[in-house]
Formats: C-alpha cells, sequence, structure tokens
C-alpha cells in the first residue's frame, strides 16, 4: 500500500512540474518571416553559412526582385538565452556531434518552432541542411502562416457578400475594402503606403483546367481573361495581363484540404506601365463540380513584396468552402 501511495505521488509531482512548465512558457515574439539562426560566427562566415543563407534563405520565386525566403538575425550559441530564445523560428547549429536533423515544438516559447542541425563537420551539416531543407521551411512557413492569421483575425472584414455568392468563408483584415463585384467575381483591395494590395476570388467550371501538364496554361488563359473583362489599367482600353517575360511557376499545394494548383509570377498592365508580383491558387472543389480562384496581386513600386504577397497567401489558406 506505501509503495503505491509512493507511486501516485511521483505521478502526480511529474504531471504538475509538466503542467508548470507548459504555463511558464513566455510567448514568443518576432516579426514574421524573421527567422533567428542560432550558429557560431566561424561556421556562419564559411560554408555552413552559405548553404543556409542559399537553401533556407533561397530567393522567393516570383517576385520582381529577389528577397529571400526568411530575414536571418545569425546569433551565436553564447549568446542565445534568456529574450533572445523568444524568436518564433530558431534554427540551431551544433557542431561536433551526431549527423542528425530534429524537430522541436515549443521549446523555450510559445508558439515556437526549432530544428537543431548536427553534424561532426561541416559537410555533414550542409548534408543534413541540403536533405532536409523542404521539411525544415515548410515547418517554418506554416507557422509564420498561423501567425500571421492570428494577427488579422483580431479585425476582420465581414462587410462583404463573398460567403452567401461563393458558398465559402475568407477570413481577411478589415482594411480591404470591396472594389467590384459582379456575378460571384469578388476584387477586395486595401491602400498601402506606396500601393495597393489586391486580391481576387471567384470560380469556373471543373473542365475549364485540366490535370494535365496543360494546366498551367490553363490557369493563365483564364486570369488574363478575367484581367481583361474586370482589371483596367489607367488608360483607355489597358489592362492587367501575365507577364510574358517571367515564365509563371506552378507547384500544387493543399487548401482546405483540397488539391490546389498554386502559380507564381507577374502581372502587368497593357500598354501601360505598371507591374507587380502575383500568386494564383486554384481550388478543386470536386463536389459543387468548379474550382474556386483565389488570386492575389500587389501594386508597389520600389518596395519590398514579400511581406506583402505573404499576407495574400495567409488570407488564401485561411479559406474554407462550405
Amino acid at each position: 500500500m506505501k509503495q503505491i501511495l509512493v507511486l501516485a505521488i511521483s505521478i502526480f509531482t511529474l504531471i504538475s512540474c509538466e503542467s508548470n512548465n507548459t504555463i511558464s512558457l513566455s510567448s514568443s515574439s518576432g516579426n514574421i518571416n524573421n527567422l533567428s539562426v542560432v550558429v557560431d560566427n566561424d561556421l556562419w562566415e564559411g560554408s555552413v553559412g552559405e548553404s543556409i543563407r542559399n537553401v533556407i534563405g533561397a530567393p522567393l520565386y516570383g517576385l520582381p526582385q529577389d528577397e529571400p525566403l526568411f530575414t536571418m538575425r545569425q546569433m551565436p550559441t553564447a549568446v542565445f538565452s534568456d529574450f533572445a530564445r523568444r524568436n518564433r523560428t530558431v534554427l540551431k547549429i551544433e557542431k561536433g556531434k551526431e549527423a542528425d536533423t530534429k524537430f522541436y515544438e515549443d521549446p523555450y516559447a510559445k508558439p515556437q518552432k526549432m530544428v537543431v542541425i548536427s553534424g561532426q563537420t561541416n559537410q555533414e551539416i550542409i548534408q543534413q541542411i541540403e536533405t532536409n531543407a523542404s521539411k525544415i521551411i515548410s515547418i517554418f512557413k506554416s507557422e509564420e502562416i498561423k501567425e500571421k492569421q492570428r494577427r488579422f483575425s483580431k479585425s476582420l472584414n465581414k462587410d462583404n457578400n463573398i460567403e452567401n455568392g461563393l458558398g465559402l468563408t475568407l477570413k481577411f483584415p478589415s482594411a480591404y475594402r470591396v472594389a467590384k463585384e459582379d456575378n460571384n467575381f469578388y476584387w477586395l483591395r486595401r491602400d498601402i503606403k506606396t500601393g495597393t494590395m489586391n486580391f481576387l476570388i471567384y470560380e469556373v467550371p471543373l473542365e475549364k483546367i485540366s490535370d494535365t501538364d496543360q494546366a498551367i496554361n490553363d490557369v493563365i488563359k483564364i486570369r488574363d481573361s478575367i484581367g481583361k473583362l474586370y482589371i483596367p489599367g489607367p488608360l483607355e482600353g489597358s489592362y492587367m495581363i501575365t507577364e510574358e517575360a517571367y515564365t509563371p511557376f506552378l507547384s500544387n499545394t493543399i487548401i482546405d484540404n483540397k488539391p490546389t494548383f498554386e502559380t507564381r509570377s507577374t502581372w502587368e498592365v497593357k500598354e501601360a506601365y505598371m507591374a507587380g508580383p502575383f500568386l494564383n491558387y486554384a481550388i478543386k472543389d470536386e463536389i459543387n463540380k468548379r474550382y474556386i480562384i483565389f488570386e492575389g496581386f500587389a501594386f508597389a513600386p520600389s518596395v519590398g513584396k514579400r511581406d506583402y504577397m505573404f499576407e495574400l497567401e495567409a488570407i488564401a489558406k485561411s479559406l474554407k468552402i462550405k
């Protein structure tokens, strides 16, 4: 009986400690898409740092100028303590240990994702980076999408007919206003310091986009026809089209548990000097025999556009078909 009592007390103490540890975690911090890279200076300045910058911080496709996926802040291991541990996303390099890549959730703050890459040599560390790059980027990016959605969910636009018209929900900031609404086509936009951010949402029949290599051509054909019909330029007869000089890149993703074509490239205005990046999601809604098309585009001359496009991506990924 005494042994059972001791065991029960031990289990209760363990659970209490774990619970208190969870409760005591500080809130994570940091700007969106800012990544803390914990690596000693000699590694950062050498081949390991070069690999991190080239692979984890590769330029984001579809922007007019090169902008990295993440803004990196490097710090030596010795200073990785206290407030420095609170960043929402952390990449840590440990040399002199067995080659491995480990993924941690909320180790020092909440929410937080930390990836620890180790290896006995620089080459082993570089191999781990290159082998696990896709998973590492996906985990960090997913965390930042959730954080961006959390932030703009504090003040959502509820003055629109999208839900009734298209049978779906979409969360986006109240700063966006309806610029055009016509036959279940919606154009929302918000003013920014140097221009505007925009997104379009509408539907097309399922047969309009094939499941073959022709899909990219179908997506571009649809968006160009929509541009001609609904997105005029500043001059009479001008309208938005896909920029021919920049090859569109199509990949597969998932939105609302549905197969989705993701297209990134740049747009321009026919007969006018206006251009910028766009991202296009064609979400396959087989039940309703349609594709839901979400397209986001930004007009922001002379400034970085990564974070603008990231906001539009976060809006798109909040979409839920009813």
